[in-house]
């Protein structure tokens, strides 16, 4: 099977590595001249919506999908007209927009904070006084970890904050107090068969993941699966979807989809029987799902920056090194370490491990 993937990041590189053994073959657009998928399939080099490659793609893959939601929604309908596209359009062009995403939630009565659509700074400074602060100013689309947002705790800081953020269409967001964040990896098929992966635990560092930690039996499993199928079902959604949310009151908020496999999802690479890589590929191309048992006590460490040296990281016990092979800057996602263990206290030990190791770099 031929599969054709939007962007050619690190989750088009592992989508590729999980797809070679089924005997799948990968083409990647992307504009990036280094994308870090093309070392393991071919690369398009060009924009996402360049009608002659979506045409290529169109006319030679039997299947294609994206790896991040700011591709532009009009590229993924235009090849739908030719080829079979997972998740769908709609999906996308749901989840690449806050207010289209929040407005989602509150229909299907899934508990969000209070929010308001912001157009400008007057608006902004109206919706303040109805939200209250402290509140968060997010871009409506494109923003990422951490990127796009402004927080505002005082009305000074609410003073010229629509135009800082380029003046673009925005939602403001009330602050959460939360008792922690977690995610769930839920992946339906062509049949509506649905399967999810137990909860992770996510620590994040100036808006970027840094921690990802897989829960067993975690008592709101239930009901973050109730609310994951809620979206899957509406939006007749094919592929794996990433469902970040707020743990609060004894309950779940939602914050927000990624239409695509996940960074807190990266631990069952070595931490499930089927990794989220892998069932997402399954599903696209109309197989049987794969289980998602854990293996073990499971945890991912993102690698910010730099990553430390293979020896170092190799030398510790439970560790799984995963290098993106991306030029390394600061703030820059370069790689992860999953790392699989016999026991909780084994696993505690080998994160902190690993965490001292990619706090020197």
């Amino acid at each position: 099977m031929k599969v054709g993937v939007i962007g050619g990041g690190q989750l088009g590189r592992m989508l590729a590595l999980a797809g070679t053994p089924l005997g799948m073959e990968f083409s990647f657009l992307d504009p990036a001249p280094d994308a870090c998928a093309a070392p393991v399939g071919r690369h398009l080099c060009a924009a996402y919506d360049a009608r002659a490659e979506l045409q290529e793609l169109a006319e030679t893959m039997d299947v294609v999908t994206f790896e991040f939601e700011n591709v532009p929604s009009e590229a993924v309908a235009y090849l739908a007209q030719h080829v079979p596209v997972f998740p769908n359009a709609e999906s996308l062009r749901i989840a690449r927009d806050r207010l289209c995403e929040k407005t989602m939630f509150c229909e299907l009565d899934i508990p969000v904070t209070a929010f308001a659509n912001i157009e400008s700074q007057q608006q902004l400074e109206q919706a303040v006084t109805e939200v209250g602060l402290p509140a968060i100013l997010k871009t409506r689309t494109m923003g990422y970890d951490g990127k796009g947002q402004k927080v505002l705790r005082s009305m000074d800081d609410v003073v010229g904050a629509h135009a800082a953020l380029g003046g673009v269409p925005c939602l403001l967001e009330a602050f959460v107090d939360f008792a922690g964040e977690v995610s769930v990896i839920a992946v339906r098929g062509h049949s509506g068969e649905v399967v999810c992966y137990p909860l992770a635990h996510n620590t994040h560092e100036g808006g970027v993941l840094v921690l990802s930690v897989a829960s067993e039996n975690h008592p709101l499993q239930t009901l973050a699966e109730d609310y994951a199928r809620r979206v899957l079902e509406h939006l007749d959604y094919v592929g794996a979807l990433g469902f970040e949310f707020f743990e609060v009151d004894g309950g779940l908020m939602a914050n927000e989809i990624a239409p695509r496999v996940h960074n807190s999802g990266h631990w069952t690479i070595e931490g499930a029987e089927c990794s989220q890589f892998e069932n997402h590929l399954r599903a696209i191309a109309g197989l049987p799902l794969g289980s998602t048992s854990l293996i073990g006590y499971s945890a991912m460490v993102n690698c910010i920056g730099r990553m430390p040296a293979n020896a170092q990281l190799m030398s510790l016990k439970d560790t799984h090194v995963h290098h993106y092979g991306k030029v390394e800057k600061p703030g820059r996602k370069v790689g992860h370490v999953t790392l699989r263990s016999s026991g909780t206290g084994q696993l505690q030990q080998a994160v902190a491990a690993v965490q001292a190791l990619v706090s020197k770099q």
